[in-house]
C-alpha cells in the first residue's frame, strides 16, 4: 500500500459543506448565522466566560484558602508489615525497596509507616518514619536511620 492509496473508511467521512454559496445551496445569505447581531458580525462573538456583562461564574465563586498539595513533599509510603520480606540482617534502602516491589518511585524519600508487625531484625534506612513505625522496628532488634 502506498501513501496515495489511502482512503477513509466507507461512509466515515463527508464532503465540507460550503457555506454562503446561494440560494440554492440551502445556506446562502446570512451562511448560518441568522441576522445582525454580534455573533453575525466578522470576527463577533464573546470571549469564554462571558455573561454579557453579568459578573461571570468563575468570579462569583469565593476564591478561599491556600492548598499545599502542590507544594508539599511527597513520599513513597511502605508499612511495617511489608519489610518482612527481607532477611534477617539486611540493609533495606530505597533501592532494596524498589527491587523488592514494595515502592515503584521514591518522589521525595521514602517514608515508613507503622502499620503491621516485623518479625526480622533489619537496619532500615529512610527519610521519615512515624514513631510506631520506628519503635517496631527497635523492638524486633533492627535499627531505624534517618538519612
Amino acid at each position: 500500500m502506498k501513501l496515495d492509496e489511502l482512503r477513509p473508511a466507507e461512509g466515515s467521512a463527508r464532503s465540507a459543506f460550503r457555506k454562503g454559496r446561494g440560494a440554492g445551496t440551502g445556506n446562502g445569505k446570512t451562511a448560518g448565522r441568522g441576522h445582525k447581531g454580534q455573533k453575525a458580525r466578522s470576527g463577533g462573538g464573546v470571549r469564554p466566560g462571558f455573561e454579557g456583562g453579568q459578573t461571570p461564574l468563575y468570579r462569583r465563586i469565593p476564591k478561599r484558602g491556600f492548598n499545599n498539595k502542590r507544594f508539599a513533599d511527597k513520599y513513597a509510603e511502605v508499612n511495617v508489615c511489608a519489610l518482612n520480606v527481607f532477611e534477617d540482617g539486611a540493609v533495606v534502602d530505597a533501592e532494596a525497596l524498589i527491587n523488592a516491589g514494595l515502592v515503584k518511585k521514591t518522589f521525595d524519600g521514602v517514608k515508613v509507616l507503622g502499620t503491621g508487625e516485623i518479625s526480622k531484625k533489619l537496619t532500615v534506612k529512610a527519610v521519615k518514619f512515624t514513631e510506631s513505625a520506628a519503635k517496631k522496628i527497635e523492638e524486633a532488634g533492627g535499627k531505624a536511620e534517618v538519612i
